[in-house]
């Protein structure tokens, strides 16, 4: 099943990171694991808003490559 990077839970909202790191140039693997994964659906009914958040971090450049956001309701 696996497990989330990390949840960050604030008064009523919640903000689920997937990190990755990528050779160079942005996968969107991130977010898209999130998704395909249903890390939210524990986090349902807990929280008002949920926010997906996915970043990708250039291997080379050790530095973020691509941040991506998606809200669930």
């Amino acid at each position: 099943q696996g497990r989330l990077d990390m949840a960050v839970l604030f008064e009523g909202r919640c903000y689920l990171f997937e990190f990755k790191v990528v050779d160079d140039k942005p996968e969107g693997n991130a977010l898209k694991q999130l998704k395909e994964k249903r890390y939210f659906e524990k986090y349902q009914g807990k929280c008002e808003k949920i926010w997906l958040i996915g970043v990708e971090f250039s291997k080379r450049e050790r530095n973020i490559v691509s941040f991506e956001v998606e809200e669930i309701s």
